[in-house]
């Protein structure tokens, strides 16, 4: 999966209906405030229709749980305020944000999908780990 982040990052990958999903996670530290308590992690998402028919992405479902077992689940219509459209052997890709109030956590989550024929069904967003990285002085 070339340019979805840095060799280091964590990386999850499902196929669910022949819809592929991989993501790949980042701490994002310019954009954190440790000492305020909150951590800010960038996540990119490549969608692909690896089947024979037309698929549309039309929600998402996240579910973040951070290193105290605090879970937030964030519910939405489409990614990024798009509704792609995927023929077959096409892909969506996409970068968003998560913050979190401790300095791990991990993302799992669905997308609801809607086929050519009116068919409504949710393939799978793996788990992929959120992590920031330590220094020691």
């Amino acid at each position: 999966m070339p340019d979805l982040g840095s060799d280091s990052a964590p990386l999850s990958e499902a196929v669910t209906d022949n819809i592929r999903v991989e993501v790949m996670s980042s701490y994002s530290p310019e954009n954190s405030r440790p000492l305020e308590g909150e951590w800010v992690f960038q996540y990119t998402v490549r969608i692909t229709n690896q089947g024979r028919e037309t698929v549309q992405l039309v929600s998402r479902h996240w579910v973040i749980t951070d290193a105290a077992e605090q879970i937030e689940e964030v519910r939405g219509s489409g990614v990024v305020g798009k509704q792609p459209v995927l023929a077959p052997g096409e892909f969506f890709k996409y970068s968003s944000w998560c913050h979190l109030k401790t300095p791990m956590g991990i993302m799992r989550g669905t997308y609801e999908m809607v086929g050519a024929d009116g068919k409504h069904f949710d393939i799978e967003i793996a788990p992929f780990a959120l992590k920031a990285r330590y220094t020691i002085h």
